[in-house]
C-alpha cells in the first residue's frame, strides 16, 4: 500500500482575475465547493468541503504550465490556454472538458475597411496582393500559426500581450488572432471576424497532471470528487424536480397513464407513494419526478391532462450517476499509457 504521507498536499490551481476568476469561484460554490479564502489578497485558500486540496490563483496560462510540469495537481482554465500551452509530453490530461462558463473563441479578424475580404479564401487573396506576408497580431502563436498554415496563408507571427484590437488601426499588424465573446470589442474597434476564421471554440475545463493520477491514490481519490460534484451539479441544471398528486386505482395504474407521456417518465421512471388522506376518496398518488427544465410547462400540461393537481416544482442541487462518465473514461486514459 502507498504511504500516503510521503506526497506533498494536493493541489488545485484557479485563475486570478477576470472574468473567468469570477465565474470559477461561482461555479466551485454552486456545486457546494465554497473556496475559505480568509485574506484576498493571498493567493492560496481551501475549500472546506475537499480537505487535503490547497488552491492556488495564477494566469490562466500558468495553470497549465504548472499543471503540465507536475507542480500543481488540477487546474481549472479554459480549452484556448490548454490547446496552445499543453505541451507533446501528453503529462496534462483534460478531465472535464465542459464546465459551462468561461465561453469564447478565437478568431481571425481583420479591419472593417477590407470589405472584399470575407473569409479565408479573400484574405489569402488580399495577401497576395500585399506582396508580403501578412502580419498577424496574437497571444496564441501555435494555434494561430497552425491555422494559417493549414490554410496556406503566409504570415508572420507578431507575439503581443497587452490589447491587441488596437493592433491594426497603430500599424504594427495587419490583421488579429483574438478571444471572442460577444464581438463587441472587435466592432469598436473597426474590426470584423472572418466567417470561415474560427481557430478554437474554448470554455472552462477542469485539467490534471497524469503522472499524479497514476502515482498518487489520494490525488485519483480527489479527481473523483471532483469529479462526482461536476457532473453531479451540472446536470442537476438541467433538471427541475416536480411533485404532483394524481388520482388512481394502485401505482402501477397511474405508471401506465404517465408512459403515455414523452415528458414526464423520470429516469429510470417516477416514484409514486400512497396518499394518507384524512377524508374521501383514498386512492390519491403522489408522483415524484426528475423533467428537463426546458420542457418544465409541457410536463405539467402532461401531468394535467392524466388528473394531476397540486404540482409543486423544485431545483435539483446534485444528480449522482453510478459513477461519473467521466471518471470511467479517465481511467481508461491513464490505462492508455
Amino acid at each position: 500500500m502507498s504511504n500516503l504521507s510521503t506526497f506533498p498536499p494536493l493541489r488545485l490551481s484557479l485563475p486570478s482575475k477576470g472574468r473567468l476568476a469570477e465565474d470559477a469561484v461561482e461555479f466551485l460554490n454552486a456545486c457546494g465547493l465554497r473556496i475559505y479564502k480568509p485574506n484576498p489578497r493571498q493567493y492560496e485558500a481551501t475549500i472546506p468541503a475537499l480537505p487535503g486540496l490547497n488552491v492556488l490563483f495564477q494566469r490562466p496560462a500558468d495553470i497549465v504550465v504548472s499543471v503540465r510540469d507536475g507542480s500543481v495537481d488540477f487546474g481549472i482554465t479554459g480549452i484556448d490556454v490548454i490547446a496552445e500551452r499543453r505541451g507533446e509530453n501528453g503529462h496534462l490530461m483534460i478531465l472535464h472538458e465542459a464546465l459551462g462558463f468561461g465561453a469564447c473563441s478565437l478568431r481571425l479578424a481583420v479591419p472593417e475597411s477590407w470589405s472584399e475580404v470575407n473569409d479565408l479564401a479573400a484574405l489569402r487573396a488580399h495577401t497576395v496582393m500585399l506582396g508580403r506576408p501578412l502580419r498577424v497580431a496574437t497571444k496564441y502563436p501555435l494555434l494561430t500559426g497552425n491555422f494559417l498554415n493549414r490554410a496556406n496563408i503566409e504570415h508572420i507571427l507578431i507575439s503581443a500581450e497587452g490589447t491587441l484590437e488596437t493592433a491594426p488601426a497603430i500599424g504594427y499588424a495587419d490583421i488579429i488572432s483574438d478571444l471572442v465573446s460577444s464581438g463587441q470589442t472587435l466592432r469598436d474597434n473597426r474590426l470584423k471576424p472572418l466567417q470561415d476564421g474560427l481557430i478554437q471554440d474554448s470554455q472552462a475545463a477542469l485539467i490534471a497532471n497524469r503522472q499524479s493520477l497514476k502515482n498518487n491514490p489520494a490525488a485519483l481519490q480527489m479527481a473523483r470528487q471532483l469529479l462526482e460534484y461536476f457532473e453531479a451539479h451540472l446536470r442537476a441544471s438541467e433538471e427541475l424536480a416536480i411533485f404532483a398528486n394524481i388520482r388512481g386505482a394502485s401505482p402501477e395504474a397511474i405508471a401506465e397513464l404517465i408512459f403515455t407521456q414523452p415528458t414526464i417518465a423520470g429516469l429510470q421512471g417516477p416514484t409514486i407513494s400512497r396518499v394518507v388522506v384524512r377524508s374521501g376518496d383514498p386512492n390519491w398518488y403522489a408522483v415524484n419526478i426528475i423533467v428537463p427544465r426546458a420542457r418544465l410547462f409541457q410536463a405539467v400540461n402532461e401531468l394535467r391532462a392524466i388528473g394531476g393537481s397540486g404540482v409543486v416544482v423544485m431545483p435539483v442541487s446534485y444528480i449522482f450517476e453510478e459513477e461519473p462518465p467521466r471518471y470511467s473514461a479517465m481511467l481508461r486514459m491513464l490505462e492508455e499509457r
